[in-house]
């Protein structure tokens, strides 16, 4: 440091002033300042890059004051348009397309959405694969633009809310259980067939049930027993002939002439026969038939 000193004289007084004994250079010289120098270009040529680095990548990207690319940030949230590609899991809260446009998911492998909980844990998951299509939760449902349910499936059951189920392969329908419907129908000019093929059939109804041919046959065929039976009613058969033929002939000791009539007799256990008719009652003459 540097420190100067003051005298005070008369008038009519001479001093000499003391000569400095060290002198100090301010700034700075030599290499130190050569450096210093390279040290504000590189700085100069670095902030030159980065700056044209930022304009590059905005012109690349596609930024504007609105988004980015085809991608635009607007008050409902962010719209993208055009085909985007996204490398890893995708949330958001709701996804729908343009007005008039329709809405692609696309995958190598397979698309998979999945809704979770407060906690994280995954609710639903539907799984839409190269080979298959699968569904996690409690409940799957399908409604209609009116908010109908049309396919309701869960643990217990399976309900069908449409007015009518239609199955059209060639080899129908089959159930493993028990079915419950009020109609089972086959189309127009086409035939209905109930059939099982290693066990048995059934169809009960609380009020009665209703088969019906208008313009064709009906037919039960068994290979072993058919069995009608009514527990508190009667068995009515209507129609213009009747026809039952196989019954049995049935025999008796001597030979008799049958001229093409006979008589339906049955026996104890509910067996018909035939036998020749007579003048008489002649079921008891032919009745070997139920020994």
């Amino acid at each position: 440091m540097v420190r100067e000193q003051y005298t005070t004289t008369t008038p009519g007084t001479s001093l000499e002033r003391p000569k400095n004994e060290y002198v100090y250079k301010i700034g700075i010289y030599g290499w130190r300042k050569r450096c210093l120098y390279l040290f504000v270009l590189l700085l100069l040529i670095i902030l030159v890059v980065n700056f044209s680095l930022t304009i590059w990548i905005l012109k690349v990207m596609w930024f504007s004051p609105t988004g980015m690319g085809h991608l635009r940030v607007t008050k409902e949230g962010l719209r993208l348009e055009g085909e985007s590609e996204f490398l890893f899991p995708l949330y958001a809260k709701e996804i729908h397309s343009r007005v008039d446009s329709s809405l692609l998911l696309q995958s190598t492998h397979n698309v998979t959405v999945n809704a979770r909980n407060s906690n994280g844990e995954v609710t639903g998951r539907l799984n839409v694969g190269p080979k298959m299509v699968e569904f996690h939760g409690q409940q799957f449902q399908i409604n209609s633009k009116d908010g109908k349910p049309l396919f309701t499936v869960d643990e217990n059951e399976v309900v069908i809310g449409t007015d009518k189920l239609r199955v059209t392969g060639p080899e129908g329908a089959l159930f493993e259980h028990s079915v419950e419907t009020p109609l089972v129908k086959a189309e127009a000019f086409k035939q209905l067939r109930l059939e099982s093929p290693t066990r048995s059939l059934s169809m009960d109804a609380p009020r009665g049930i209703n088969i019906r041919a208008q313009a064709g046959n009906i037919e039960a065929l068994s290979q072993m027993d058919i069995k009608l039976h009514s527990s508190d009613g009667v068995l009515l058969l209507d129609a213009e002939t009747v026809r039952l033929p196989k019954l049995p002939e049935g025999t008796r000791g001597g030979s008799a002439v049958s001229q093409g009539l006979y008589e339906i007799c049955v026996c104890p256990d509910g067996k018909l026969y035939l036998s020749v008719a007579g003048v008489g009652s002649t079921c008891q003459e032919y009745s070997r038939v139920c020994q």
